[in-house]
């Protein structure tokens, strides 16, 4: 994993004096580790939500039933929700979300690699759909460097 996004992530949210939260299925806590690995972390995290049963993800974080029974787990709205929820439930100003499939086996009729990272913050949400290869260790890894990516562009835009 790439250290150094984290990094940049916290100095990006220093910039725009916000917190962060995560909520994370397939990487179960991983993100979360990446970031608070930093030194200084503590200024800016504030915690994150391991939601990796489909229910956590609509009783904790408030992702619709709805869009879960009908779309599954696996889905770019339901990473978006995610996100948002993660900002209500934990007080942040920005929510990164993890959901898909590390594998060994598909879900949902999506297959391995099928990885939605989001971002979430008082200008909006973001999501990216990626199409990961690789073992579940290597895709869980790759989820946390996306999310990371995708988090640092957003905080980085104008």
């Amino acid at each position: 994993m790439n250290h150094g996004r984290a990094a940049e992530v916290l100095e990006a949210l220093s910039r725009h004096g916000w917190s962060v939260a995560t909520a994370e299925s397939l990487t179960g806590g991983l993100l979360a580790a990446e970031i608070v690995n930093i030194s200084g972390a503590s200024s800016h995290m504030r915690g994150g939500v391991v939601a990796y049963a489909t229910d956590v993800k609509e009783t904790v974080l408030g992702v619709d039933a709805r869009l879960l029974r009908d779309s599954g787990a696996v889905h770019a709205d339901v990473a978006a929700q995610m996100a948002a929820g993660v900002c209500r439930v934990l007080g942040s100003d920005v929510g990164i979300a993890t959901t898909g499939v590390a594998g060994p086996l598909e879900q949902d009729d999506h297959p391995v690699g099928t990885v939605y990272v989001a971002v979430s913050t008082p200008d909006g949400t973001t999501v990216a759909a990626l199409a990961l290869s690789g073992d579940r260790g290597e895709i869980r890894a790759q989820s946390v460097d996306e999310a990371l990516a995708l988090c640092l562009s957003v905080l980085q835009a104008p």
